[in-house]
């Protein structure tokens, strides 16, 4: 086992995220590595949304810390101390999954295991949702299991793939054999936020996926690395919010040439 010092209440501090990179932090260097720089600094801070804060609501819930999740969340309150019309959408999908026997027992390993390791030379944390003996579980709330177009690639993908859990399977079980010594397999167990019932899933990653979701880590985790400790300026998408944020004007843009910039929307 790595010897480390995180803990739940320091493992997202600023020192923290500067030491070491992350699955979710790979993924937002991935996406705009200007923006992702920006916010470990401290410079700029992600909007957030009510569609976060539910799929928060029920990690906490499985995590043993709503109460704390609630203290630190007055915003999902009424003036008159209800919970808000969403958030009481969020038991209804707590109260749905408890009733599956199977979807309860993967969610019913060791809660929120901290390791560290390494990755092509460069240190990385995880924070395992259900740690088992024989398996990795992740929790996910998301909008539904439909496919999900992605412009970039133009192509529909699967929810899984389209936000990267892929990766954050691959980072997780690479670390979890360098701490135990064990390869073992990924699931995720998937809620969605559909009204007025929930859809749910389990999902097994193939051993294949997460091998080429971890060559992608291999590939660029060093770059982001330098790019965290100033050895490299970080590239801008030009896209992201914190982008149209910063961006600024240098002189007249020819109209065909940004006709060729932005992706035309999927009907």
């Amino acid at each position: 086992m790595n010897n480390h010092n995180l803990t739940a209440e320091n493992y997202f501090s600023p020192e923290n995220n500067m030491r070491y990179m992350s699955s979710s932090q790979f993924g937002s260097f991935l996406r705009c590595e200007a923006a992702a720089l920006a916010e470990l600094r401290g410079e700029y801070e992600r909007t957030v949304t009510d569609a976060m804060l539910i799929g928060s609501y029920v990690d906490a819930h499985f995590e043993g810390t709503l109460d704390i999740f609630k203290a630190q969340h007055p915003e999902i309150y009424t003036r008159s101390g209800e919970l808000r019309a969403q958030y009481r959408h969020a038991e209804t999908i707590i109260n749905r999954v408890e009733r599956d026997e199977l979807f309860m027992r993967y969610m019913s390993g060791r809660k929120q295991v901290i390791m560290v390791g390494e990755i092509a030379g460069v240190p990385f944390k995880i924070k395992v949702d259900s740690l088992h003996d024989e398996a990795i579980v992740d929790l996910k709330v998301v909008k539904a299991f439909a496919l999900i177009w992605n412009p970039e690639k133009k192509m529909k993908q699967h929810f899984v793939f389209f936000w990267g859990y892929d990766r954050q399977g691959a980072v997780y079980r690479e670390i979890v054999r360098q701490n135990t010594g064990r390869t073992l397999p990924f699931y995720i167990d998937a809620v969605t936020k559909e009204k007025p019932q929930p859809d749910l899933q389990l999902y097994w990653l193939p051993d294949e996926d997460m091998d080429n979701a971890l060559n992608e880590v291999v590939s660029l985790a060093p770059r982001f690395r330098m790019i965290k400790e100033g050895k490299l300026t970080p590239q801008r998408c030009g896209k992201c919010d914190y982008c149209r944020f910063t961006k600024v004007l240098t002189g007249p843009v020819n109209i065909h040439e940004e006709m060729e910039v932005y992706e035309v929307e999927q009907p």
